[in-house]
């Protein structure tokens, strides 16, 4: 059978969201000739649609429906409505991303063992190993052509990279390079190479940087066996007597609801929607929501240690042309507890746009300092502290019950409060980087606070025991045998890299088991 599929089609398998799990989830199964229907609340647009003005991509691209804040982070002062920045079309967040693509370290897998009783953090072993995910870290790779494996060249390095370098050399740092980025450094799979146009996270222009946009949801939609629904918001994921889940409810653009049958359901919607669906999908048999019967939907949200320092120089760096991140240095992600705190972090260039740096460089902030940080924009060099942060119980997503969206459903509260790890880590970081933009003659260095959560992760964590967590080593619910979870939200800690990698990593992995799941009619 082929495309599009009837809603009373039972035999389908449902992806809630199009990122870089359900997407690339959807093309695999899809090429394994199994039927799929992805489900995407935003709006469906092509590279010709997006804008190079951070602005206007933002209104575009971002999930702007209304959330709510609470804890001890700045965000909840700064960003109330906002404590995420996620892309709300086909392709996700994949969409709007740096194209950082680092493999998560073996240590990192057994934070649990190698941190040891953290206290105050919900550490756990994860229940694979890297050695176990290291053929699909291959594959995702491969697919997406991330630069420095595959006998990929690396990208060029611009000049915020070129300052970079320099301070990394002056401060003794052996492990710096211009990236491992899923950008085409050179043609390949029909799209041309990097054009170095700048002001790129939201939208690669050239379709350069790996999207399952137009990478993954093609493919999948050439095989006749991939459905992709733009424009559909979940509503809730129901079930049958016997408890597994069979529909899914949804409105559609008009805001008319349908109900999609299923003989396996896959959210992906990000460590903010995902808990939040599983939560309003609450029913008699499954009263606290779906899959939570150990209590543990929604909590351990984690978000890395993030933070920015930037710095002023003399003659001009123009750190916005070019890749938007351009290279990292990699040496201080090794865990050592000497340090003063456990785990490690990558910094990584950054640039954000003049009305951007405005906006989120010190939120609140103005007189001579702030103005003349914008005055000497193009004076500027800048980096992006990516960090292990620790997972907490109460670091959690909840309904907000007292706000609703325009369909009568309640809205997530994400409430978190750093782990004193994250804050010496945080200025561990800063001193760092501003001893190394300091080695290489710069005016003034300054930090910033962390931005709107981009790598959120947890929340439906991945345990071998079923009280520990949401899902299995597969990303199926401990709880639901046909319900799965396919992003960033089943990460059991989070690591120092960038996480879409290993997202997509996972996703061609669960597709494998999926498959023979159906096969043996288990699921």
């Amino acid at each position: 059978m082929s495309a599009p599929f009837s809603l009373s089609d039972d035999h389908v398998v449902v992806i809630i969201g199009s990122g870089a799990g359900g997407g690339t989830l959807g093309n695999e199964l899809a090429q394994k000739g199994i039927d799929v229907v992805i489900l995407e609340a935003g709006s469906r647009y092509e590279i010709p649609d997006f804008i190079n003005d951070e602005w206007a991509a933002f209104q575009q691209l971002a999930w702007k429906d209304k959330r709510t804040t609470s804890g001890s982070w700045r965000i909840a002062t700064d960003f109330p409505n906002l404590p995420s920045w996620i892309v709300k079309a086909v392709g996700g967040t994949t969409v709007h991303w740096a194209g950082a693509s680092l493999r998560i370290q073996d240590y990192e897998f057994k934070a649990r063992t190698t941190y040891g009783d953290v206290a105050g953090a919900t550490l756990l072993d994860w229940p694979i190993t890297r050695e176990e995910l290291d053929p699909y870290y291959a594959k995702a790779e491969s697919k997406m052509g991330v630069t420095g494996t595959n006998d990929i060249p690396r990208l060029p390095g611009n000049n915020n990279y070129q300052v970079l370098a320099a301070g990394a050399k002056n401060m003794g740092y052996k492990t710096y390079h211009t990236g491992n980025m899923a950008i085409n450094s050179q043609p390949r799979d029909g799209r041309g190479s990097c054009q170095q146009i700048g002001f790129c996270f939201e939208g690669c222009k050239s379709g350069a940087k790996w999207s399952t946009l137009y990478t993954e949801i093609p493919a999948g939609e050439a095989t006749g066996h991939l459905e992709v629904r733009p424009d559909s918001q979940v509503i809730k994921i129901e079930t049958d007597a016997s408890g597994k889940v069979n529909a899914v409810i949804y409105a559609d653009k008009t805001g008319a609801m349908h109900k999609q049958l299923a003989r396996v359901v896959a959210v992906a919607g990000n460590s903010l929607e995902s808990p939040r669906m599983l939560l309003n999908s609450e029913s008699s048999k499954h009263p606290d929501g779906l899959a939570n019967s150990s209590g543990q939907v929604g909590r351990n949200y984690m978000r890395h240690t993030t933070g920015s320092v930037y710095a002023m120089f003399e003659n001009p760096v123009h750190m916005y042309r070019g890749t938007t991140m351009a290279g990292v240095v990699r040496d201080e992600v090794a865990n050592n507890p000497k340090r003063g705190f456990v785990g490690g972090y990558e910094l990584e260039t950054i640039s954000l746009g003049l009305p951007f740096m405005a906006a989120f460089m010190n939120p609140g902030a103005w007189g001579r300092d702030f103005t003349s940080a914008l005055d000497n924009y193009d004076h500027l060099a800048g980096l992006w502290i990516v960090g292990e942060d620790m997972p907490r119980a109460d670091n959690r997503v909840t309904l907000n019950k007292n706000v609703l969206d325009k369909f009568g459903m309640p809205v997530v509260n994400v409430h978190f409060d750093d782990h004193e790890n994250d804050t010496k880590m945080r200025d561990h970081a800063y001193a760092q980087a501003t001893a190394l933009y300091d080695s290489v003659g710069a005016v003034r260095a300054f930090p910033t606070p962390p931005y709107p959560s981009t790598h959120n992760l947890g929340t439906n964590r991945m345990s071998d025991n079923p009280r520990d967590g949401v899902v299995n080593k597969w990303g199926q619910t401990h709880d639901i045998k046909n319900l799965f979870v396919s992003d960033g939200s089943q990460f059991t800690t989070g690591a120092a890299e960038n996480p879409t990698l290993t997202i997509v990593s996972l996703a061609i992995r669960q597709a494998d088991y999926i498959e023979s799941q159906m096969k043996t009619n288990t699921i």
